[in-house]
Formats: C-alpha cells, structure tokens, sequence
C-alpha cells in the first residue's frame, strides 16, 4: 500500500500510546484520535481502497471490533459486500466457529453461516496486526466457506511481534508499521 512519508507520519501523530492498557508492561496504540480527525481517517480509507480499485472484491470481512469500522466504510468504497466477524454470542443466526491460541489461552471467533460464497474473493481488514492469530482465524472461517482470501489489510503492524509470518503467503499490507 503505497502511502507517501508525510500520510504515514499523519497517520503516526494520530496513534495514541497508552501505557499499561490493558494489563501492566502493555503498550497500546489507541486508534481514537484517528477516528476523530476526518483527514487522517480520509488517509486510511484512501491507502486501503486504492490498493484494490479495479480488483475483483465480493467482501470485506472487518474483525470485532475496529476491523468494522474500516472494513465497513472500505466495503461501501468498493462496492462489495461486508461481513462481520465477531466474538461468541454476538451474531443472531447460525454460525461457523473457530477457535484459535492467543497468547495466555484460546480465543473463539464466529462469523455468519451463508456469509460468504463459495469461491468469493475477500479481504480481511482490521486495526492492528500484533501476532496473527485473530487474522489467521478470520481467514479460516472465510476458507471454510469455500472464499479465498485475497489480501489482509491494517492499519498499524506491530513488527516485533511476528503475526506476519502467520499470514504468509497471502498478502499482507500494513500502513505504519511499529
């Protein structure tokens, strides 16, 4: 996703660090301030939809909860379907389920039966990309439908922490990178 220096710094000086948030020793990128300044959202949206105008797209699936708001708006933009992603107890109707590690314990994603058709081309969009597993799991309901994952596309990509690899080898694209 090709961005220019001065759209990834804006981008940058719009991430907010809160120390121990969640839990002590944690740094967290806080995307509010972001979402409050339409130029800086207008920038994401930009970067993300120009990257796939002209491509063959049937949905963007967004990942409870951030990954609804890009994913939302970039679905709108590119005329496609959106799917949500969600945590358990969250969608009405019938589901596929996933389990998967996280790093103290097991986490469980659900997505509506139906949501995607068999052979769809799909992009997965969410906030932050840290170790992989939420993605990974994402994709794994979307495969289990018969879709092909097409891309996964984040705002911010905590580096460190390998979730790349975990994507690998469908494309992976982040705009800042930490």
């Amino acid at each position: 996703m090709p961005l220019t220096r001065d759209r990834a710094e804006a981008i940058k000086r719009l991430i907010r660090d809160v120390p121990d948030f969640p839990k002590p020793g944690i740094l967290f990128k806080d995307i509010t301030p972001l979402l409050a300044d339409p130029r800086g959202l207008m920038i994401v949206l930009d970067a993300f939809s120009e990257e796939f105008v002209g491509e063959h797209l049937d949905a963007i699936v967004g990942i409870e909860s951030r990954g609804f708001i890009f994913g939302g708006a970039l679905a709108a933009r590119l005329n496609c379907s959106f799917v949500p992603v969600r945590k358990p107890g969250k969608l009405p109707a019938a589901v596929d389920r996933v389990s998967y590690a996280l790093e103290y314990g097991e986490g469980i994603l659900e997505m509506h039966k139906g949501s995607i058709h068999e052979g769809a081309n799909v992009l997965v969009v969410d906030d932050l990309l840290a170790t992989g597993g939420t993605a990974a799991a994402a994709a794994q309901l979307v495969r289990r439908q018969g879709g092909h994952v097409m891309n996964f596309v984040f705002v911010i990509e905590l580096a460190f922490l390998g979730g790349r690899e975990k994507l690998l080898p469908t494309p992976v694209a982040s705009l800042v990178t930490y």
